[in-house]
């Protein structure tokens, strides 16, 4: 088969060993384990393979495991704010924390229960390493990744169907990187509805992003204005543009 230029602006592009793939591969039947235990704890004291009371365990392989293993994971090899090419060792400890994650991303229901109980969803966060205030309200629908990068303050409100990503792969120079920085949303502030909150931002107190838009990675809202800084792209000079 003849290589065409997309293929050789693919191969420029994913630059990984046969040895780091082979790891990501391992590492994405963490889902799949994941659930097999939970259903196996409920399923096995229902066949008479072990006692009842052991149904009671599933809840918390469900929902505690994860954050506990990632929380874990990350006081022993912390994750810096910044910038990291998918050969560092940075790239392959954020690729185990998100597989731990993947089970809740692929099905939102499992939150929106937690979000029913006042307090449960933000306790919850706090487990995986977020620092999350009180009286934090979570409009349906929304959604949060790398959820050990956010730092959420009082009283805030979470419009619906809003999306917290503290990570972005995206191009450089010819080559694909991780960028991944802590969101900030500080006391009394609102992330408008079915808005996009990417790597870096932050919302000062009292202030909102706007809804149905995605916010640019460590743009700042401060004043009622929204601040961009390109120091995010290695390729741009700093920069910083009001909009």
């Amino acid at each position: 088969m003849a290589t065409t230029k997309e293929q050789i602006a693919a191969d420029a592009v994913i630059d990984l060993s046969v040895a780091r793939r082979l790891a990501m591969v391992v590492m994405g039947y963490i889902p799949l384990l994941h659930v097999s235990a939970t259903v196996a704890l409920i399923v096995l004291p229902l066949c008479g393979y072990a006692p009842l009371w052991v149904i009671a365990l599933a809840p918390a392989c469900l929902y505690l495991l994860p954050p506990l293993v990632v929380r874990l994971t990350l006081l022993v090899f912390p994750i810096a704010d910044g910038r990291f090419r998918l050969t560092d060792a940075e790239f392959l400890r954020w690729w185990f924390t998100a597989q731990w994650q993947i089970v809740f991303n692929r099905l939102p229901m499992l939150e929106e229960i937690l979000r029913l109980v006042p307090s449960c969803y933000s306790l919850w966060l706090r487990l995986w390493g977020a620092k999350v205030g009180a009286l934090v309200y979570w409009s349906p629908g929304c959604i949060v990744l790398d959820r050990s990068f956010v730092d959420i303050g009082s009283r805030v409100v979470i419009g619906a169907a809003a999306r917290l990503h503290s990570h972005l792969i995206m191009q450089s120079g010819g080559k694909t990187s991780l960028v991944i920085a802590r969101i900030t949303i500080g006391d009394d502030a609102l992330v408008g509805g079915l808005s996009l909150v990417l790597p870096g931002v932050r919302v000062h107190d009292g202030q909102q992003t706007r809804g149905a838009r995605p916010a640019v990675p460590f743009s700042e809202f401060k004043d009622g204005r929204c601040i961009r800084h390109k120091h995010w792209l290695e390729d741009e000079a700093a920069e910083d543009t009001d909009e």
